[in-house]
């Protein structure tokens, strides 16, 4: 059996096993267990990399994004044991939602990791669909007006999106049958990137409209992000971290591939001034936002419906340092924010509270875990020698290079993100020790592991792994 094979037998194994188990305690050792299990076998895909197939493949493109999604995915499951286990003590969850908790965690890791192999744009499709179905249960798993609220948004807007993409991918199949032929060679990204030259630029170019919009709702880009703050601060914490840290980047790796098939085609348009109108509004709105945020949760956000903004603004100015500086971002982005949701988990539960106002003096009250997120909210703020400093850094002077008209609102949206992010800061970590100095038995492992990575990425990045982002940063093209 193939590597890739694994890679998506392991977590749909494991959710069919964890539907069944009772024993939450179990349930939570064979989830952490299973998602370990995945990530080893992600790492083999860099010295043991299978042929395409109709279905499957793994480029540098996606090998990339397979291994941080099941790392993030597997210190998000050993972060979760002790969430869960706090979860289950006061009673917040109880029985049936347990077992669907650990099942579907399993099952949106199978979901998200099958959208990034798929060789396919229609399996491609049915993957993140269901990763939305599977979102909207653990949304609502606390059966509360809230939740149950933000849950039924999430599916609405995001039935919206999956179904304009859907449009999107019909459109490019009558582009391609054409010239490919009929079936699912139509639908293969490997022949649609070879042959994309002898495409009908002006289908290619509608498609690509509805294909931006459609997985842009899932990536969270405003005007489509209404979802996104609600399902964050209503659902578990652990899915907040994948959430943030995983799917919206799933979602931009379909946007990326539909880029580069129009980037093979000389009469099709530029995807890049959709791209940067997306990414400067997302930024520029979500900054806004976070001055009148007063849930802790939805604060990261909207802070990662800014970092998407940001990320897509890379992509469409487009090039080899704007490429390279997405790239870098996409990963450093899903490591920090993972890291804060960690944080912010154990944070409301010793707090016993999402609400910025019974929240304070952190450092005080519970000294590792608000110096921990005094890092994860310095490294996410930009500043240096953390590694989102540096593809920061990046993009603004790619964009000055290539697009200088556009650098002004660019700095403008990081600079009020930064203070809002400094403002809150203050006031949580700093500020006058309030609510409750309940300890939790939580590990804090996850939080700092990522957070060191971050670090060590800002200070050095080792001259393979540059070669392989340039070599990326070249397949996505101008």
């Amino acid at each position: 059996m193939s590597p890739v094979a694994f890679i998506l037998v392991v977590p749909l194994f494991g959710a069919g096993i964890l539907l069944l188990l009772p024993f939450h305690r179990t349930a939570a050792l064979l989830n952490a267990t299973a998602s370990t299990a995945t990530f080893f076998v992600a790492l083999v895909l860099f010295v043991a990399r299978p042929e395409p197939t109709a279905f499957f493949f793994v480029d540098d493109f996606n090998v990339y994004l397979v291994a941080l999604t099941s790392f993030v995915a597997c210190t998000a499951s050993w972060f979760s044991a002790g969430y869960i286990t706090h979860e289950v003590e006061t009673g917040h969850l109880t029985g049936v939602s347990l077992r669907f908790y650990h099942s579907m965690y399993q099952f949106l890791t199978f979901t998200m990791l099958l959208a990034l192999v798929a060789n396919n744009i229609g399996l491609m499709w049915v993957a993140v669909e269901a990763a939305t179905l599977t979102t909207v249960v653990m949304v609502s798993l606390y059966r509360t007006r809230e939740s149950i609220e933000a849950a039924w948004k999430y599916f609405i807007l995001g039935s919206v999106g999956i179904a304009l993409a859907l449009f999107g991918t019909i459109l490019i199949y009558l582009a391609a049958q054409p010239v490919i032929g009929d079936g699912i060679d139509a639908l293969a990204w490997t022949n649609l990137h070879a042959r994309s030259a002898s495409f009908d630029a002006g289908v290619l170019n509608l498609a690509f409209v509805f294909l931006l919009v459609g997985y842009g709702t899932k990536v969270g880009l405003a005007p489509l992000h209404a979802w996104l703050p609600d399902a964050h601060a209503e659902g578990p914490t652990p899915i907040s971290a994948v959430l943030s840290g995983l799917l919206l980047n799933v979602a931009l790796y379909a946007v990326l591939r539909f880029k580069m098939i129009l980037a093979g085609n000389p009469g099709a348009l530029t995807p890049g001034p959709l791209m940067l109108s997306m990414g400067t509004a997302s930024l520029l709105l979500a900054g806004l936002m976070l001055y009148r945020r007063r849930d802790i949760k939805r604060f990261f956000a909207y802070s990662s419906i800014e970092h998407m903004g940001i990320i897509t603004f890379a992509f469409g100015v487009g090039g080899p340092l704007a490429n390279f500086a997405g790239l870098l971002h996409m990963a450093l982005h899903s490591l920090t924010k993972s890291a804060i949701f960690f944080a912010v988990g154990h944070i409301s539960q010793v707090k016993g509270s999402q609400k910025f106002a019974d929240i304070g003096g952190l450092t005080t009250t519970h000294p590792w875990l608000g110096w921990g997120f005094v890092a994860g909210v310095v490294a996410i703020a930009g500043l240096p020698p953390l590694g989102l400093f540096m593809s920061e850094f990046l993009v603004v002077t790619a964009a000055m290079a290539r697009q200088p008209w556009l650098a002004a609102p660019l700095v403008a949206g990081l600079a009020i993100g930064f203070a809002a992010l400094l403002m809150r800061l203050h006031e949580v970590a700093f500020g006058e020790p309030r609510g409750s100095t309940e300890r939790v038995k939580a590990s804090l492992v996850p939080m700092y592991l990522h957070l060191a990575i971050v670090l060590v990425a800002g200070v050095f990045l080792p001259a393979p792994l540059v070669a392989w982002f340039q070599s990326v940063a070249a397949l996505l093209g101008g």
